[in-house]
């Protein structure tokens, strides 16, 4: 018995791992949490025989989790193409970020804040195809051999290791590192410009070039294509702002980077992120799905806890 609850705690113990490596993958919550869950169910349904003859159960779960999440993401350009408007990964909460009571805030928790979870970053991986995605991503974020990547997708080593390099050339040369304080700064002088709807102290935040992308789903209203530059982005900010009176903005922590949270009668109804160069504003991401903000939904109610205390 000792044994066997060993065994099922040590499995148990790989739900971190490979949330973090389904997630960069899917850049989804829910879908992440369905294909550990049916990796999970795979290993259940072999026979004791089969999973006695298994010499890393983690390897195992790993590798059918990679192939899942293979699978979901051909079909998902498939749904995507007919997604309304721009399609945006699931905006992060930072640990603890967002009040408690929510499954997928909880399972929020369970992913490692670091450059490979940047709003940035995952934009980038959907420019990938499926098979450069998965071996970027394992090989590059998560420093898998690629002859276990192999495994996951059914081809030789080297055509592994030709894939993640393929993948390589479609990100950018990363720009000249930019100091945590830089960045909150940034990102705070565009709330409080934002709030007094001050379209020139915006403009003079947003690079010219800057490019604004929001994803409501066709379930609530967001400009079907990126605004670009600043001195459109600036009005366009303002006039949502007017559309939405009692709109209140809270600094926090979005996909591990100074971020924006719109509240409205308490409810989160948008979450923005900020990629930040030279003291500018280049790159704005704004998700107003409201599916896409299930793992926010516990801090709207935390912060109406916070304004009814006398």
């Amino acid at each position: 018995m000792g044994a066997a609850r060993a065994g099922i705690e040590g499995i148990s113990g790989e739900r971190g791992q490979l949330i973090n490596v389904a997630y960069r993958l899917l850049g989804s919550l829910a879908e992440s949490e369905d294909a550990v869950q049916e990796a999970y169910a795979r290993w259940y349904a072999l026979p004791r025989s089969r999973r006695d003859e298994i010499v890393s159960p983690g390897a195992w779960l790993t590798t059918v989790t990679g192939r899942i999440c293979l699978d979901v993401l051909g079909s998902a350009r498939v749904r995507r193409e007919r997604y309304v408007g721009a399609w945006l990964p699931d905006p992060l909460p930072g640990p603890g970020g967002h009040g408690q009571g929510s499954d997928l805030a909880d399972l929020a928790d369970r992913i490692v804040q670091d450059e490979s979870v940047t709003m940035a970053f995952l934009v980038v991986l959907e420019t990938m195809t499926p098979a450069e995605r998965v071996s970027f991503v394992l090989h590059d974020v998560f420093r898998y051999p690629f002859a276990e990547i192999a495994e996951v997708l059914g081809r030789t080593p080297a055509a592994c290791k030709q894939l993640a390099a393929s993948a390589r050339r479609r990100v950018p040369d990363a720009p000249a590192p930019v100091p945590a304080d830089v960045r909150s700064d940034a990102v705070r002088r565009v709330k409080e410009a934002w709030q007094n709807k001050d379209i020139a102290a915006l403009v003079d935040l947003l690079d010219p070039a800057a490019v604004m992308t929001a994803d409501g789903g066709g379930l609530v209203g967001a400009a079907l294509r990126p605004i670009e530059g600043g001195t459109r982005i600036a009005p366009y900010m303002v006039a949502i702002a007017d559309r939405a009176p009692g709109l209140e903005l809270l600094e926090r922590t979005v996909n591990g980077a100074p971020g924006l949270v719109a509240l409205r009668d308490g409810a989160v109804v948008t979450v923005a992120s900020f990629d930040v160069a030279e003291g500018r504003v280049v790159r704005i991401w704004v998700v107003r799905n409201p599916e896409k903000l299930q793992p926010w939904v516990a801090l709207g109610a935390a912060e109406e806890e916070v304004r009814d205390v006398p």
